[in-house]
């Protein structure tokens, strides 16, 4: 039995070109960026070479590119940061209730020191409503942040009417954008954008790296302190060589983006042709709004979520609930929660798959006609 993977929102494999600028990378320079030896401008060059790839990929400027740990580590400076930097000018912050738990936590730790949040619903297809915001917005409202699209559902957030709506008002605006970079084209500056958060292992990039847009007039507060990298935004000797493979998995996301898009179009329907074609009862969460084509949030009444993702391990086909795992149990989605209601069934039945680089269409049509087998049997 040949393992499947359908769980590229959690994570995606490194691509063989990301490998082998890493391995040249180990092998040839090792030095430290900041010193003023060969060796560290050697990495120095390097640095600066993928930084400017970062920051043309969102039509940013190099020097507003801070390389981070990872998405969670970029959307706690981005939060944490201007929250702390900010105070002064008031204590409200706004976000949603179905955001990733690296914002969700974030700010919930910031209303410990005082700060005022409110959490946005969103409607029944999983979106923020621009009235809401607008509504929720005053006078001391410091930061808004909303996710640019949601990693359970695929649903794609209205971020430039956002932009739109923020851009007379002092709040600085970040979005942890995730599960978007790689997928959609994304211009900070058309889209008001002052905080963008971006995670390398989710473009087929090594783990444990990030990048963090911080547009030039955005007064932030750093978290760590040490020497003089990043601009002093985020202190720490740079992984020259995660960093080089990073780049290039962007380079590799920037110039194969619309065939990507359209080849998990081409996977995404052949999955939902055959449940359809085995005649499955199955609901898509979110399905009316515009989502990216690699991921699915696949509602199966009748079925239970742990018997179901125990079943298709065992089968070989791995996937996700989106949900926390505590335990050894699977939690009810908070982003389904806030879709729908709490006691929804939708909220213990459902399953994100989400394609990538692991995928052909052979293996995604074999995927299916398992999944439709196991679903058919429990809920049977």
């Amino acid at each position: 039995m040949k393992a499947i993977y359908l769980d590229h929102a959690a994570t995606t494999p490194v691509h063989p070109q990301v490998v082998e600028a890493m391995t040249e990378s180990l092998q040839t320079n090792f030095g430290n960026p900041s010193s003023v030896h060969f060796y560290g401008r050697k990495a120095r060059q390097e640095l600066d070479k993928a930084r400017a790839v970062a920051a043309k990929s969102i039509n940013a400027s190099d020097r507003d590119i801070v390389f981070t740990s990872g998405g969670t580590e970029a959307d706690n400076i981005a939060i944490t940061g201007v929250a702390m930097a900010n105070r002064h000018n008031g204590k409200h912050i706004i976000t949603t209730k179905i955001e990733h738990h690296a914002t969700l936590h974030t700010v919930e730790n910031l209303e410990r020191y005082g700060f005022e949040a409110t959490y946005l619903d969103v409607n029944e297809h999983g979106v923020i409503e621009l009235e809401q915001v607008q509504r929720a917005l005053r006078e001391d409202t410091i930061l808004v942040s909303i996710m640019m699209v949601n990693n359970e559902t695929g649903v794609i957030q209205p971020i430039k009417e956002i932009g739109e709506l923020l851009a007379s008002h002092q709040a600085y605006f970040h979005t942890d954008a995730v599960q978007a970079y790689g997928l959609l084209s994304i211009d900070v500056e058309a889209l008001d954008l002052d905080l963008l958060s971006v995670s390398s292992h989710k473009i087929n990039g090594p783990k444990g790296l990030g990048f963090l847009y911080i547009h030039p007039d955005t007064t932030l507060q750093a978290l760590q302190h040490g020497g003089e990298q990043e601009r002093k935004r985020r202190a720490g000797t740079e992984n020259v060589a995660a960093i080089t493979g990073f780049a290039a998995a962007i380079r590799l996301a920037q110039d194969e983006r619309v065939s990507r898009v359209q080849q998990y179009q081409d996977y995404r329907d052949a999955f939902l042709q055959l449940l359809q074609e085995n005649q499955v009862s199955y609901t898509i969460n979110g399905e009316k709004s515009d989502r990216v084509p690699s991921i699915i949030n696949v509602s199966f009444p009748g079925a239970n979520v742990e018997a179901m993702l125990t079943n298709f391990d065992l089968s070989g086909v791995a996937a996700s609930s989106g949900s926390a795992c505590t335990a050894g149990s699977v939690e009810p989605s908070h982003v389904l929660s806030a879709m729908y209601s709490e006691n929804n069934a939708c909220t213990t039945n459902s399953i994100r798959f989400s394609f990538g680089l692991a995928n052909n269409m052979d293996n995604v049509k074999e995927a299916a006609e398992i999944v439709a087998k196991i679903v058919k049997r429990l809920t049977n």
